[in-house]
């Protein structure tokens, strides 16, 4: 085996080149972006404002805050935060797009609800996924996927290929998660999204200011995840710009 020399150890070549090579793409990336984060309009501990806040000096450059949804709280939820949007929009020094994640809602419910929050202004709609950390009802994943209206389905589990496969169809992107719990399935989520050619995106489902993560740890955690050194490009910098993007040319 080829090895390097690092700090008087060996490393294996392999190693040392895939971290270089890591290293060197996050100091020409334009910076982070989060497209799954909560507030205290749902059970997060920070404020719109402060989130926003603490992302920019982390080096983000966008940020969707996707509060948890049903039909109960989603016309807040978007009237709240496009007042953010609307009246602080230079305040943060980022991107800032107003999103959802509907949570626990029945998987029949999920595409009028996502169809709903685009009418009512979001720019992101988000589907909690089925996690094997919670109860989520069978079907949901398919349901999100399905959905012309839903832009990310957070946290799925055990994905199936079929799920997957209709998600790279429709362009519907898959999260890579850092969130405990949530990431026991980041292997077998980025093996079904590699098989059918699914888009991934890495995303930490904030909910504490220690929860935010740098470019450079959300590369480590989807290099922990399986991820070819392309595939961590496009989970962490390709794929959310490509979203934000969309959002902004609308």
């Amino acid at each position: 085996m080829l090895t390097l020399a690092c700090r008087g150890q060996l490393l294996p070549l392999a190693l040392t080149t895939h971290l270089l090579w890591l290293y060197l793409v996050s100091m020409k990336s334009q910076g982070r972006i989060d497209l799954h984060t909560h507030t205290i309009m749902s059970d997060g501990d920070l404020l719109p404002s402060e989130l926003l806040r603490r992302a920019a000096v982390l080096g983000h450059t966008a940020l969707a805050i996707t509060d948890h949804a049903d039909a109960s709280n989603l016309a807040s939820l978007i009237h709240g935060l496009k007042e953010v949007q609307r009246q602080q929009r230079d305040d943060f020094g980022l991107q800032f797009l107003v999103g959802v994640e509907l949570t626990h809602v029945g998987p029949q419910s999920i595409a009028p609800l996502a169809a709903q929050a685009k009418s009512l202004g979001a720019d992101i709609v988000v589907v909690h996924g089925e996690t094997v950390v919670e109860p989520v009802a069978p079907g949901t994943n398919l349901a999100a996927v399905k959905s012309p209206d839903v832009d990310v389905l957070a946290h799925p589990g055990f994905l199936t290929l079929q799920e997957a496969e209709i998600a790279a169809a429709r362009g519907c992107h898959i999260e890579i998660t850092a969130r405990k719990g949530h990431s026991l399935t980041n292997g077998h989520v980025a093996r079904i999204c590699r098989e059918a050619g699914a888009l991934m995106v890495l995303d930490t489902d904030t909910h504490s200011p220690s929860d935010l993560i740098t470019l450079e740890f959300a590369q480590k955690v989807a290099a922990g995840a399986g991820l070819t050194p392309d595939e961590i490009i496009a989970a962490t910098v390709t794929n959310p710009q490509r979203i934000v993007d969309h959002v902004l040319a609308i």
